[in-house]
């Protein structure tokens, strides 16, 4: 029996015949020897973690002793903290560009992401305390569009996730007020949030701004949408209706997902139609056996086909 090959010697050959540069062999060398260990993930953990951590324990202290400190000192500590972190961040990240640009370092994401979250709860505490606004929800719209320009001069996701959960809070309070879908108006909203998203998504990718991020307003929208239309399919009235719709919508996203090569829409649109259309027929069967049964086979043929699938894409891609 030869002697087996291990990946040390393998990347020593590679590196011989030029498989692999000598930078590429001398890095994955010393990952194979565990000198190198990736913590990004980790250290993005803890960082997300403190940022959240810190601004709810601000929020907890302002809360606590708003009465002694004043809304003088409380505006001015709010202020301090937005300031310095939007100036280390203008001071440090790349110039804007329409492409995807690198973040210069790890903690420039978390220092804007802090920034913003602080900036909210600034305009949050002015409009409680001085209601410049006509209705409350509006400050949602101002921290949508504020986040929005700064989630794409900084190329930053978080800060994206940031400005859709805002217009969608500030969408969902406003259809809240229109008596015309008062009967159904979290559905209502939803949807049109939904569709608002992708038109916008699909609008700013097709202008080449920040093309990459077309993914997170899909995503985004895909699943809005997706619950929305689920969440009807119970109605007595209309839940065929409901049904037909998120059927409708499952198909063009599998279809959309195939022919684009994005797995995750195949899968969203697999799974939601395999919940709906069980939601609407177990209830019609009253035998405990046929029900086991029926989710024994049913599941595993759609794990079957997602798994199927998911080697389809990975091959072919």
């Amino acid at each position: 029996m030869g002697s087996r090959v291990t990946t040390l010697e393998r990347l020593e050959e590679w590196a011989a015949v030029g498989t692999i540069t000598q930078a590429q062999h001398d890095l994955l060398s010393a990952l194979v020897r565990r000198e190198r260990v990736s913590v990004h993930l980790e250290l993005s953990a803890l960082l997300y973690l403190g940022v959240l951590s810190f601004v709810g324990g601000l929020g907890w202290t302002m809360r606590a002793y708003v009465a002694h400190l004043g809304d003088a000192a409380i505006l001015a500590l709010f202020s301090l903290i937005v300031a310095a972190a939007f100036y280390y961040c203008f001071a440090k990240a790349a110039p804007y560009a329409d492409a995807e640009v690198e973040s210069p370092n790890l903690v420039l994401d978390y220092v804007l992401y802090l920034g913003c979250l602080v900036l909210s709860a600034e305009i949050g505490f002015i409009e409680y305390r001085f209601h410049l606004l006509d209705n409350w929800h509006h400050h949602l719209l101002v921290v949508s569009v504020l986040f929005g320009g700064l989630a794409y001069r900084f190329d930053n996701r978080f800060v994206l996730s940031l400005a859709l959960s805002s217009l969608a809070g500030w969408l969902g309070l406003g259809i809240s007020g229109l008596d015309v879908i008062a009967a159904d108006p979290l559905r209502a909203a939803a949807l049109v949030y939904g569709t608002l998203v992708a038109g916008l998504g699909a609008g700013l990718y097709r202008q080449g701004i920040k093309p990459h991020f077309l993914d997170v307003y899909l995503h985004l929208a895909a699943n809005v949408v997706l619950v929305a239309l689920a969440s009807g399919i119970a109605e007595p009235s209309l839940g065929l209706v409901y049904l037909g719709l998120l059927l409708s919508v499952c198909a063009a996203l599998v279809a959309l997902g195939i022919g684009h090569r994005q797995f995750a829409f195949v899968t969203y649109g697999t799974l939601y139609s395999y919940g709906a259309v069980t939601a609407r027929l177990v209830p019609h069967i009253h035998d405990p056996f046929a029900i086991f049964a029926y989710g024994i086979v049913t599941g595993t043929l759609v794990l079957v086909v997602l798994v199927a699938m998911a080697r389809r894409f990975g091959r072919d891609e």
